[in-house]
């Protein structure tokens, strides 16, 4: 009996034990598909947030428009031709930097392509040619320019507007001296006077032509008075004449300052796009450099293959006269050859962009590499 038990005992044990498990189990997976039910969530709440970041970053034209909204017209030029300078000058930096950065790229790559050439390339085609194997009648090719950018545009000149109050106040001195001339034209005519220009007006003159004026007030001829009015007339008229002069250029130097900022995005816009090109030459350079360093290292081992060859067979006359694995070697190093300097003897602009033939036989060389690594291992 106690036996009996103690099976009992264990097979219920065992039971338990197999439910415990069963229960974990299921908790897991519940709580697995209740975190894939919240990360839709989570990722939709992010994206949110994101697309909210991004809607307050709102286009430089309506933020500066937002600031200006405020100011006089001749100080929102002002501020406008300031952050059209910024854009400029920003953009010009950025593709200055770049201009360097693909400069070093340029100078690797060659000092890359030199090294090749001199410690692997060159001597594999030698000791092909010297073991006789079949090399095909392509010239070999001239020297190329790797990258040559596309024409630049021109420099963007950034103008300043002037607040035209200097010229507005000499365009209203001159019209306040022509009234005030026409003004005593009208006097003399009234009270018969013919002034000499040549002379300086009497006192009594005077009186009598600037006096006049006072009798529109119903008041006797009087040099002040009448002298007064003239004077306040031509200050109307030149206050009136500078306020439209200074209003007229605050305005148009406002609408300038616009279409600066405009052209000056537009530029930028322009000269992001010639950076995005250089990127991607630069990454397509970077990959290329490490292309011909793998292939410097493969090519070297292959000529020691080679000189092998040479040591142990000697030079046939007949390519089937050498042993099947040599002629293998001899075959993939021509093979690889003939893959790097398609590469390199292709420019890698075309119309100052990255060409796509460029691209493709980079591509044909990396993978005619990882065939003949492939083998290896």
């Amino acid at each position: 009996m106690s036996e009996d038990v103690k099976k009992s005992e264990v097979t219920e044990s065992e039971t338990e034990q197999q439910n415990a498990v069963m229960q974990n189990e299921e908790v897991e997976a519940s709580e697995e598909a209740t975190a894939e039910n919240e990360a839709p969530e989570q990722a939709s709440e992010e994206v949110e947030e994101s697309s909210e970041e991004k809607g307050t970053d709102a286009p430089l034209d309506d933020e500066a428009h937002a600031q200006i909204e405020n100011l006089k017209k001749h100080e929102a030029a002002l501020l406008l031709i300031e952050k059209t300078r910024h854009i400029v000058d920003d953009t010009e930096k950025q593709l200055d930097a770049c201009k360097l950065l693909l400069q070093d790229d340029l100078k690797r790559y060659e000092e890359a392509k030199q090294s090749l050439e001199e410690h692997a390339l060159n001597e594999s085609e030698s000791l092909l040619k010297v073991l006789g194997y079949e090399e095909s009648d392509e010239e070999n090719p001239e020297d190329i320019v790797t990258f040559e950018p596309k024409e630049e545009l021109p420099p963007f000149e950034v103008k300043d507007v002037s607040s035209g109050k200097f010229t507005s106040f000499l365009l209203a001195l001159i019209a306040g001296f022509l009234t005030f001339v026409g003004l005593v034209y009208l006097a003399t005519e009234k009270v018969g006077i013919t002034l000499d220009v040549t002379k300086v007006p009497t006192q009594e003159t005077a009186t009598k032509v600037f006096g006049w004026y006072a009798t529109l007030f119903g008041s006797k001829p009087d040099l002040f008075l009448g002298g007064a009015f003239v004077f306040i007339v031509v200050m109307l008229v030149m206050g009136v004449i500078y306020g439209i002069r200074v209003a007229s250029r605050a305005s148009s130097n406002l609408a300038f300052a616009k279409q600066q900022l405009e052209e000056a995005q537009e530029y930028a816009k322009k000269k992001g796009d010639c950076k995005e090109e250089m990127d991607r030459v630069d990454a397509h350079m970077n990959d290329a450099i490490s292309v011909l360093k793998s292939y410097e290292v493969i090519l070297g081992e292959q000529n020691g293959k080679l000189k092998r060859i040479l040591h142990i067979e000697g030079v046939k006359e007949h390519e089937n006269e050498y042993h099947p694995k040599s002629l293998n070697e001899m075959h993939e190093t021509k093979r690889l050859i003939e893959g790097i300097k398609q590469f390199m003897a292709t420019s890698m602009s075309e119309e100052g962009r990255l060409s796509e033939k460029s691209k493709v036989l980079l591509e044909n060389a990396k993978e005619k590499l990882q065939q003949f690594i492939d083998k290896l291992y």
